[in-house]
């Protein structure tokens, strides 16, 4: 079959897991980039991509690529595309846009545009128009406009892939099944043992993570996709891929999945039933305070509540819950918890050995790593493990915000385009070390300062009195004459103590004052003020 152009558009932190996930598949020329990976591939693995991927929102087909200064530009480029191949009077479409530009300040108008454009195609050339509909079209139109480079492509997948169609019910503020299904991912489990949610909510996690267990397909539950309704529809080559199962594993373990909100765990039972998932997940009413150390080595993967949009009186306490039953009744395994503010991440007492920004819709999340083990820090290096900073790329950390919505670390940032090429990893890594050993330098200055550190560091002077009077102050010299002189004056006081430290002016009868937020020197003329 003849290769072309496909997108695999995905949540912004996702995009390695893709490019694996779409290597495993056999896509060719694969390329990173923003919240996207691009690749080739034929007919049949647009279906697979569709069918198969667990962190693709969507799956794009670019048919053409053109510059243009204007919307008027855009107008006249996409009326002149021969529209009969694509589709006809009776078929229904959308157009969707996406616009970074300086130029295009509105994307509603850019598809407005585009819709225009189609039509008025179609009526110089038969007088009659394919009708625009906005649920459930024949084909979507999506429009990628970055500067002055456009691009359209169709829109295979129609409704979003988050929505595997196995979800009868949900909480008040459940995970996408693309990030559950991500995080899964990053960790490196695939089944070799047991997996545990401990906050489960309505069942999105366990659930996600038994498709990955068993190797099942994601797509097997929904309803169709968009590209069911194309002219050039393969409905035998589809109808193939979707009955193989000989990729499905076995799974030896258990999948558990607990929540102390008894309505969520009934929601969750349901959603477990729907999935077809009950012989490997089990879901059960108990409150975090009441988890206990599981008989055999599993993982932990948690999305505990954030105090975003569920109201939580005690959330700190929630946090602080699983911190202490991660140390003390999970020793031996590894645990993974999400969240987006600092304020809960310090509550769980614990120090993370790998940290990994992602989002969770709008939310500037970490994805944190904690490798819980018996005995001292240093009998567990001791015996050949490793924590994944001594091995992984290192990550930059997210902008987390506290409870009460204030930055840790504030920094001005530029808006990130859709499909903008990745930094090269190269000089990624190089930035990070820089960062890294400047940051881990100046904290050796910083606690030499604080604690007085009596060795000295190659380069600096730090340490140099303590190593000539010894740790007693009392041995340095002191000045003896300390009485004050009658012609100089402070006015920089307060309450009759000082504010600061005092200098002398360097010509005689001269007295000190603050000006600006600068200690300054001027001649006294009053001797008699004391």
């Amino acid at each position: 079959m003849e290769e072309f152009e496909l997108i695999a558009k995905t949540f912004q932190g996702l995009e390695e897991v893709l490019a694996q996930e779409l290597m495993d598949l056999g896509a060719n020329n694969i390329q990173i980039g923003r919240r996207m990976v691009s690749f080739t591939g034929d007919k049949a693995l647009m279906y697979k991509a569709n069918f198969c991927l667990r962190t693709a929102v969507r799956i794009l087909k670019p048919i053409f690529h053109f510059k243009a200064s204007d919307a008027d530009e855009v107008y006249n480029v996409i009326k002149a595309i021969e529209w009969e191949q694509y589709l006809d009077c009776n078929s229904t479409f959308s157009v969707d846009a996406v616009v970074y530009s300086d130029i295009f300040r509105h994307s509603k108008f850019v598809a407005y545009r585009v819709k225009d454009a189609i039509a008025d195609y179609f009526n110089e050339k038969s007088g009659r128009r394919p009708s625009v509909r906005l649920n459930n079209p024949d084909l979507v139109f999506h429009i990628h406009i970055a500067h002055d480079e456009c691009t359209l492509a169709f829109d295979s997948s129609g409704e979003s892939l988050h929505r595997r169609g196995y979800r009868v019910e949900t909480g008040a503020a459940p995970i996408n099944e693309v990030l559950a299904a991500g995080m899964i991912l990053l960790t490196g489990w695939r089944g070799e043992c047991d997996f545990i949610d401990p906050m489960c909510g309505s069942g999105t996690l366990p659930i996600e993570a038994a498709l990955i267990a068993k190797n099942i397909a994601p797509g097997v539950f929904r309803q169709g996709f968009a590209f069911e309704k194309w002219k050039d529809f393969d409905a035998e080559l589809f109808r193939s891929i979707y009955e193989d199962d000989s990729m499905e594993l076995e799974f030896n373990h258990k999948i558990y999945g607990y929540d102390v909100d008894g309505r969520m765990v009934a929601c969750a039972r349901r959603n477990v039933k729907s999935a077809m998932m009950g012989d490997v997940v089990e879901i059960e009413c108990r409150d975090i305070k009441d988890f206990e150390e599981p008989s055999q080595r599993a993982i932990m993967v948690v999305n505990p509540p954030y105090g975003e949009r569920l109201v939580l009186d005690n959330l700190l306490q929630v946090y602080k819950s699983l911190g202490e039953r991660m140390k003390h009744a999970f020793q031996g395994n590894e645990a993974w918890v999400i969240s987006s503010s600092y304020d809960c991440f310090d509550q769980i007492g614990l120090k993370a050995s790998a940290r990994i920004p992602l989002f969770n819709g709008d939310l500037n999340c970490e994805f944190r790593k904690y490798e819980l083990f018996q005995g001292k820090y240093k009998g567990f290096r001791d015996e050949g493990n490793k924590l994944a900073k001594d091995f992984a790329p290192l990550k930059r950390k997210s902008r987390l915000t506290g409870l009460d919505g204030e930055e840790r670390k504030p920094r001005n940032r530029q808006p990130i385009e859709d499909g903008a090429p990745d930094v090269d990893a190269s000089m990624r890594r190089r930035r990070e070390l820089e960062a890294y050993f400047k940051t881990r330098t100046a904290k050796k200055y910083v606690d030499a300062n604080e604690n007085g550190v009596a060795e000295k560091r190659e380069g600096s002077n730090v340490g140099t009195r303590e190593k000539k009077y010894g740790q007693d102050r009392g041995n340095r010299p002191q000045r003896v004459d300390r009485a004050p002189r009658e012609d100089f004056k402070r006015n920089d006081t307060k309450d009759g103590k000082w504010r600061g430290s005092y200098k002398r002016g360097k010509e005689e009868g001269s007295k000190s004052f603050l000006k600006g937020g600068k200690r300054s020197f001027t001649k006294r003329e009053d001797k008699g003020d004391k």
